[in-house]
């Protein structure tokens, strides 16, 4: 909807939207209230009994695979050793107030943002759903939540510890640290805290009063112009107790300011013992005061600059300026009026990371079902995917990295900048999700992408390496792949091989992700489904190895391209003669 122009029309609009506002604002909390004890209480009663049933087993194995592993030196592994013991003292305590506070907010606030939501544009049936939405749909959130956090505990928990206990150090020479720099960097990490602390919170509360006032006029200004953050009506009741709220929000950065000088400041210790120098570690202290100042004054869109000195703590580095880069986040155009918002639950979508994951199971259902009538993903595959066995991976770790590898592909041919998705769409470095999380993720994809477009691979290199990435975990199905591929040099073989292990070790880590495991037991039974239909196979909920009789008296032969595998099937009629069907899991 066009935001009204002119001072009349503008005051008009202003005028009709307050009952309106005042009435879904009503409406929300009084729905927030109803239920925000029952997500309160599922999310802290699930949460808790996973967190407390699960710490002695965390515990123990935590300690087993810090002694264990390779990767460590004795004297690192001391120093972890007090350091998990005391995140496993704080970790109960953490999770348990956590789970609290955030079943209290998200039990109040997804009721109150689905209100305003209901009555956005194009919504049909709007009164009903301004009295439905946000209740049942926030219960099963909450339960979401609870089982996001098991697969956290269980899955990824577990997957992180194996990594550590069983992986060989680089190099073959294990981290350790250097005993002489410790008091060094201790003097310097206690320095940063006294120095960060204090300085901090004097800058913090020198410039409150700004924040106060600026913040007031901006909110004051959209909101009698319906612009930026109550453009949207799911944002307008936020946007609305921000005005009210907002000496709340002042006191709350002025606070995180403070809490935010902690790890600034102890940080000088990493600095100290990375450049083995106390002066280094010092200097840094001082600069960090100079970088907050000056991030403060780019927030505040004050004048760029600071009083404080910058010194240089890096050895090897440029010279460091007192020229901040202003955050693109802050970033606005100067015209005569406040500028124009983009819609920003559409801004929200489109870089949202779980829509690339969607994306990304959605990709794996429909490479899988291809896979799975071909022959590639077998009955036992899918049977210890269902049981939760980590096993050959094939599904859990290959048929996520494969789809990685076709999108790669793809995107090589095409020579676009990002990474092209099946549906046509393209993730750039401009439009990717702003997380760190996934930046762990997009940087190597892209890296490995420009690898491939060098390789410039042929179509049977291609179709190697694709089933090579599917069937790694497999030992005896890769021995059997390489020996039906064309002769490939040595070389070539070495990067295709290289490029298939990177690319399961990436998916491997995407598995990992809370919400990744839920999604990966869905696309277990679609498969597990299709398998159902398209071999006429049954399969066993107890996940039992033998296969049911066919229902539909199938006898042809199922034969592929590549290695053979064979297994006798007796027809549904007890007279007739057992067939044998060729299946080809490549």
């Amino acid at each position: 909807m066009e935001p009204p122009r002119g001072f009349w029309p503008t005051l008009w609009s202003f005028l009709r939207f307050l009952p309106f506002f005042f009435a879904l604002l009503l409406l929300g909390i009084i729905k927030g209230l109803l239920i925000f004890p029952w997500t309160c209480l599922i999310m802290t009663t699930g949460n808790s009994a996973l967190i407390l049933g699960l710490w002695p087993v965390h515990a123990v194995w935590t300690y087993y695979c810090l002694i264990r592993t390779k990767q460590l030196g004795p004297v690192l592994k001391l120093v972890l050793s007090i350091g998990v013991c005391v995140a496993l003292f704080v970790w109960p305590l953490a999770g348990i107030l956590g789970s609290i506070m955030a079943g209290i907010v998200y039990g109040f606030l997804a009721p109150v943002m689905a209100t305003f939501d209901a009555v956005g544009e194009g919504k049909s049936s709007q009164f009903l759903h301004c009295f439905v939405d946000g209740t049942w749909s926030t219960i099963k959130g909450t339960c979401t939540v609870v089982r996001d956090l098991k697969d956290l505990l269980f899955h990824s928990y577990f997957s992180i510890m194996d990594d550590l206990h069983l992986q060989s150090p680089p190099a073959g020479k294990p981290y350790e640290i250097r005993l002489l720099c410790l008091p060094g960097a201790l003097f310097v990490g206690v320095l940063g805290l006294i120095i960060d602390g204090f300085m901090f919170s004097l800058i913090a509360l020198c410039k409150s009063p700004i924040m106060l006032f600026k913040g007031w006029k901006r909110l004051v200004q959209d909101l009698i112009g319906r612009e930026g953050p109550f453009l949207e009506t799911a944002c307008v009741p936020f946007a609305g107790l921000a005005i009210l709220l907002w000496p709340l929000a002042v006191v709350g950065s002025v606070i995180a300011s403070m809490l935010s000088s902690i790890p600034l400041g102890a940080y000088g210790a990493v600095v100290a013992y990375q450049e083995s120098s106390v002066r280094l570690g010092i200097n840094y202290v001082l600069s960090s005061v100079s970088i907050f100042d000056e991030y403060t004054n780019d927030v505040l869109d004050m004048p760029e600059g600071t009083c404080f000195p910058r010194y240089q703590y890096r050895k090897k580095g440029p010279t460091p300026s007192n020229s901040f880069s202003r955050p693109a986040s802050f970033q606005r155009q100067e015209t005569e009026n406040f500028p124009r918002a983009t819609s920003f639950k559409n801004s929200m979508q489109d870089l949202n990371p779980f829509k690339l994951l969607d994306n990304l199971f959605s990709e794996c259902r429909r490479h899988g079902e291809l896979l799975v009538a071909e022959g590639c993903i077998t009955r036992e595959d899918i049977e210890e995917a269902k049981l939760g066995k980590v096993g050959q991976g094939v599904l859990s770790v290959g048929l996520p990295a494969y789809v990685i590898l076709k999108a790669l592909l793809r995107s090589a041919k095409a020579d676009v900048s990002g990474i092209l998705l099946h549906d046509g769409s393209e993730i750039t470095s401009d439009n990717r999700p702003k997380q760190k999380i996934f930046d762990w993720f997009f940087d190597p994809l892209m890296v490995i992408k420009d690898q491939l477009k060098a390789e410039n691979f042929s179509e049977e290199e291609e179709s190697y390496l694709c089933k090579l990435v599917l069937l790694l975990g497999d030992s005896e199905r890769v021995k059997n792949l390489t020996s039906q591929v064309p002769p490939l040099n040595e070389r070539k073989r070495a990067e295709i091989n290289a490029f298939a292990r990177r690319l399961q070790g990436i998916t491997k880590s995407i598995s990992r992700y809370p919400t990744a495991k839920r999604r990966f037991d869905g696309l277990v039974k679609s498969l597990s489904e299709e398998l159902e239909k398209k071999m006429g196979i049954s399969m066993s909920s107890n996940g039992s190895s033998h296969m049911r009789r066919i229902r539909s008296g199938i006898g042809r032969m199922l034969s592929q391209k590549s290695m053979g595998r064979t297994i006798s099937i007796q027809s549904e009629d007890k007279g007739e003669e057992p067939a044998n069907d060729v299946i080809s899991p490549v």
